[in-house]
């Protein structure tokens, strides 16, 4: 069982619904420019949601939290911050990607009228893509060292590399990254789709994973 202490920033904790609008949110601020944001927390159980409710109130710390009942506990919400060079939670970064999420229909804690919330967005069950919108392979950060990455088909190889050079096996923020390249060599062709599902089924040790990723550089020819 995972700590009430333990953040999650696994975008695939969320419902199915969430993480399209997520996806969507962050492609969309890629193309306004917007590139060092990334996630600080997806999925919260009630547990860890009742031990930051009690930080300010009932053990030390500022008050981090207004409700027991978090939509981030349905799966159906998320958390952003800004990276370097920027502050962690820059107004001005903040309400550009809110004024997004307006446009796509995902609701921002910072058009609240109480207890504002800027990193926080979410959406409802029944939220759908709007009209005119087309997601493509975005890949979502989720630590301040990464940067959006939009891929398309000449950008790949730059991509791949990027995340290779960021490699770092004892981060799970690197789960996410890895998973992006090894579907890529997955549908190149490169490897077997089956090392995907070992993938995110956890099966494979570091060595295997480090193996996989050279071996999708390999057959590709990045390095040739």
């Amino acid at each position: 069982m995972t700590s009430v202490t333990t953040t999650c920033r696994d975008l695939a904790e969320l419902l199915p619904v969430a993480q399209q609008a997520c996806r969507l949110l962050f492609q969309e601020c890629y193309k306004a420019g917007i590139r060092n944001i990334f996630i600080t927390e997806t999925y919260r159980s009630q547990e860890r949601q009742n031990y930051l409710y009690a930080q300010g109130r009932t053990r030390p710390g500022r008050i981090v939290t207004w409700t027991l009942n978090s939509n981030h506990k349905s799966r159906l919400a998320w958390d952003i911050a800004v990276g370097p060079p920027q502050s962690l939670y820059e107004v001005a970064t903040l309400n550009r990607v809110g004024a997004i999420a307006k446009k796509l229909g995902i609701e921002w804690g910072g058009n609240w009228s109480n207890n504002i919330d800027r990193p926080h967005f979410e959406v409802k069950r029944d939220w759908k893509m709007p009209k005119g919108y087309m997601l493509g392979k975005v890949v979502v950060p989720s630590n301040s060292k990464l940067q959006i990455q939009l891929i398309v088909e000449d950008e790949e190889e730059n991509v791949v590399m990027t995340q290779i050079k960021n490699w770092n096996p004892s981060s799970p923020a690197m789960h996410t990254a890895t998973e992006n390249i090894i579907k890529w060599g997955v549908e190149k062709k490169h490897i077997q789709a089956q090392h995907l599902t070992n993938l995110q089924n956890k099966e494979l040790t570091t060595d295997r994973v480090l193996g996989l990723i050279a071996t999708v550089i390999d057959r590709s020819g990045i390095l040739k």
